[in-house]
């Protein structure tokens, strides 16, 4: 079974917010997180939630909905905007939008546009399901050393023997088996220099070598902990622990 998807609601406007969350509490599979009354708001929430959706109004005092979608980190959940402004809709779809709905919503309609989530949610790894996550990765061949600048120079390893890539906040950490590397290179532009198939992206903060993953521990969230070979981890957030379980058949 799908787990339920997880919708945070953000509205300045009290009544719409109300209405707007119990239209998708009374729908089936869905979970609604919260509310939020603004971007800020709802910047501080993806922090510290696992969320698959927001639905977000565009019109905010502050922060419009827009500018807020742009702020997000780069695996943000998937965007259903909900307006009374029709005027905003192309540069909605421009950053990346799921659906844009005309307030008052109906709930055929807002079921339409969770489904639509949904399905890019549940869309096989590679498979241009949109929204969150990276962009797509180049079709160089894969390289037969990976170059990792850091401060002590150029190092060059054998892809194999990398686990997993993290960021901290401020620099990305490269681990082996033996040794872990500051580089001032993003997750970006390691994943697009990693060989494609078994180097997956887990996490805004992290990708996995999925040949040096142990075991994959769940989570409360409905991620998971990876523990990889040589006794580290790495976190799977909620979106790539749906993914992951579809590539490894995992129900």
């Amino acid at each position: 079974m799908s787990l339920p998807l997880r919708v945070l609601v953000c509205d300045d406007e009290m009544i719409a917010r109300k209405r707007a969350a119990r239209l998708l509490s009374e729908m089936e599979g869905v979970e609604v997180v919260g509310e939020c009354g603004s971007g800020d708001e709802l910047l501080a929430r993806l922090q510290v939630d696992e969320l698959d959706l927001v639905v977000l109004d565009i019109n905010m005092p502050g922060m419009s909905g827009i500018e807020a979608a742009m702020k997000m980190p780069e695996e943000r959940p998937y965007i259903v905007f909900l307006t009374a402004h029709p005027e905003h809709a192309i540069e909605a779809f421009d950053i990346g939008a799921t659906d844009y709905l005309m307030k008052p919503v109906d709930d055929a309609r807002l079921k339409k546009a969770l489904d639509r989530a949904r399905k890019q949610l549940d869309a096989p790894a590679g498979g241009g399901g949109g929204g969150g996550g990276g962009g797509a990765r180049g079709d160089a061949a894969p390289l037969a050393r990976l170059a990792i600048e850091t401060k002590a120079g150029v190092v060059l390893l054998v892809p194999d023997e990398v686990t997993h890539a993290v960021f901290d906040g401020q620099l990305v950490t490269v681990h082996t088996k033996e040794r872990a590397y500051l580089s001032d290179a993003t997750l970006q532009d390691l994943e697009d220099k990693l060989p494609k198939g078994y180097f997956e992206r887990v996490h805004r903060r992290a990708i996995v070598n999925l040949h040096q993953v142990e075991r994959l521990e769940p989570v409360l969230s409905g991620g998971y902990v990876a523990r990889l070979n040589g006794g580290k981890t790495a976190d799977v957030s909620r979106q790539a622990a749906r993914k992951l379980r579809r590539r490894l058949g995992i129900s």
